[in-house]
């Protein structure tokens, strides 16, 4: 497989289809390439790291975490190759725990069934390394992987617009790294964790990604599966499937431009291996512009943000938000601050503050309801 180059498959029986795209794009080819690399004469003895996106406890069919299926069918292609030195990998956001999503989402099941271990990073020691000039703290685990396969799910994201490849990553940085990349504005930390966290070998489960929540709940089917090596392309690509611009999403150029792959969609190839291509549907409107008016966010935690927007939406289907006289304040750049109406422990000291840290959905659309309806 060559690194301008995307592979999609269509269909429902998930598994299938990654061995069919796995056996198409050669993965096996490229494990042992990298073995030659590292001058390991044997390429069944590299470890190999499966990322999956766990972000929460929400099924994969609310278009928030990895199939099991595709998982399974990256399994059993390396396992019928007698490749069986594997690890799955993976931390879920501030806020939750990777424990509850390993359970939830089948994950302890899928261990059992291929005798996989996995290991939770935000269990895992750290360390930090230089990513291009920038210093970020990155899960132990990561150092004892010599081939990264990164199973990103292609959906929407309430603060970067989307999420995929190059923001997958997160998952194998400890929490207080995650709260410091909020801190920090996200794009830039996630571009230099590029040069940090090397991907060896991508597979985007595009089956029913939620294009609006990061934790899922409006998922849109697209029953696909697709396979790269760039993850800089691959993001630029799922700009374009969402009808976003790639200068939408900062850290997509900030990558290519510190030297992790390349954005230039136009000139990839991609196939269609089977000519199902459903891809040409306009994506539906995305629900977080028709709130994001009512919110002063800075440097906010993922889950902070995502737990406010369902909450607002439903305010703003009851005419309520718009009664509000003040932006909502949120997020870590509000700390040691004062103002009107604030959720987050960060606005701790704001006149009314929704508590928590972070407060979940139903907290905070109670307590802004009642706050609204004495105003």
């Amino acid at each position: 497989m060559l690194q301008d180059e995307i592979y999609k498959i269509y269909g429902t029986n998930y598994k299938k289809m990654t061995l069919d795209i796995l056996d198409k794009a050669d993965l096996r080819e490229e494990i042992e390439r990298k073995a030659k690399n590292l001058g390991v004469e044997d390429a069944k003895t590299l470890k190999i790291g499966l990322k999956p996106n766990l972000v929460c406890a929400s099924p994969s069919n609310f278009g928030a975490t990895t199939h099991t299926e595709v998982m399974a069918g990256i399994i059993e292609y390396l396992q019928q190759r007698d490749f069986n030195n594997i690890v799955i990998a993976e931390g879920s956001w501030v806020g939750d725990r990777t424990s509850d999503a390993y359970e939830y989402c089948g994950y302890r099941t899928l261990c059992e069934t291929y005798d996989v271990p996995f290991v939770d990073a935000q269990k895992d020691g750290h360390h930090t390394v230089n990513c291009a000039g920038l210093d970020i703290e990155i899960c132990d685990v990561y150092d004892d992987i010599d081939f990264l396969v990164n199973v990103p799910v292609m959906k929407g994201h309430c603060q970067t617009r989307m999420t995929c490849a190059l923001k997958n990553m997160k998952g194998l940085i400890p929490n207080t790294e995650k709260r410091h990349f909020h801190s920090m504005g996200l794009h830039k930390p996630i571009a230099h964790l590029s040069q940090g966290i090397h991907q060896d070998f991508i597979v985007i489960d595009h089956i029913c990604g939620d294009l609006d929540f990061e934790e899922g709940g409006n998922p849109i089917t697209r029953n696909c599966v697709m396979a790269a090596l760039d993850p800089v392309l691959v993001d630029a690509y799922v700009c374009k499937l969402m009808g976003i611009r790639t200068s939408d999403v900062p850290y997509i150029k900030m990558a290519e431009k510190i030297g992790s792959g390349s954005a230039n969609v136009e000139d990839a190839r991609i196939y269609d291996l089977n000519e199902g291509n459903m891809d040409n549907e306009p994506p539906r409107e995305r629900k977080v512009l028709r709130v994001k008016y009512a919110v002063d966010e800075v440097d906010s935690c993922s889950a902070c943000y995502a737990n406010l927007v369902p909450a607002l939406l439903r305010l703003k289907d009851e005419g309520l938000l718009d009664k509000l006289d003040t932006q909502i304040a949120i997020g870590q750049g509000h700390q040691g601050e004062s103002g009107k109406v604030g959720v987050g422990k960060c606005t701790k000291d704001y006149e009314f503050c929704v508590m928590g840290c972070p407060p979940d959905t139903e907290k905070i659309y109670t307590e802004l309801k009642d706050y609204i309806q004495k105003l």
